[in-house]
């Protein structure tokens, strides 16, 4: 079966996604790379508008073909936003989180901007089964093209929910009965590998260095660091926190 290029309106709207205006107006996004689209694939196949790739990419995935566009090579380069494409993209809607919050605990992004950091944080909430990844202003686009490839699309597999403030963020948690906040501190406070009830109906806030997150009502949890060195990047931080929760959920289910 022969697969038709994008159309203009297509291609018009690919490149419009590479701008924050652009996502916002359409409400999609593009999802580039293998690994992304099928994650994507996954979760929202209904969400997927159409796929744009080489023929070898587009073979890789098991996809509705009336959605399939195929384009040469050297074309689709004009139109990645990496240096090496994997040869696909997909333009989706962005998907509306689940109106029910779920899981022991939220986990809260409090003016992370660089986008590397969120999308390796969102791999991590994945990896760990956390699924509310919440953001306040300030911090990236988590649908922006560098947030969705460093996240390997596992943004898909989220609920994400943004937030005007940290104050709102924690009085909506509060209202739905996660009630116990905690700040990521490098400097200060117990430590995560013994502080009680960090994952109990909590929220666990990591904030944008190097000024870091500090709520008068959260408590502070610090990342013990014997090597006496003054902080780790964030998206490392929120991942030895994240998998304390695995450990300590494994450690319960031996008992």
């Amino acid at each position: 079966m022969s697969l038709p290029p994008p159309t203009k309106r297509e291609t018009a709207l690919l490149r419009s996604l590479a701008t924050r205006q652009g996502r916002r107006k359409s409400c999609c996004c593009r999802c580039e790379g293998l690994r992304a689209v099928r994650e994507l694939l996954s979760f929202f196949p209904d969400k997927v508008l159409f796929c744009v790739g080489t023929e070898k990419a587009l073979a890789e995935i098991q996809f509705d073909p009336a959605r399939l566009r195929v384009l040469p090579e050297h074309l689709f380069e004009q139109i990645s936003g990496t240096v090496s494409p994997q040869g696909i993209i997909a333009v989706a809607e962005v998907p509306e989180p689940p109106e029910k919050i779920s899981g022991d605990f939220i986990f809260a992004l409090d003016g992370i901007g660089d986008p590397g950091n969120f999308g390796t944080i969102a791999r991590s909430c994945r990896a760990a089964g956390v699924r509310e990844l919440w953001y306040t202003v300030g911090t990236v686009d988590p649908w922006s093209d560098k947030a969705v490839r460093s996240g390997m699309g596992a943004q898909f597999g989220l609920a994400l929910r943004g937030f005007s403030s940290l104050d709102y963020l924690l009085s909506t948690a509060a209202a739905a009965r996660y009630d116990k906040f905690f700040y990521a501190d490098p400097h200060a406070g117990e430590s995560c590998f013994t502080a009680p009830g960090i994952y109990e109906h909590s929220v666990v806030i990591i904030g944008g260095e190097p000024s870091g997150s500090h709520v008068e009502q959260a408590q502070s949890i610090n990342i013990p660091m014997p090597g006496n060195y003054e902080s780790i990047n964030a998206a490392q931080a929120a991942t030895v926190l994240l998998f304390e929760y695995v450990r300590r959920m494994s450690l319960k289910k031996e008992r």
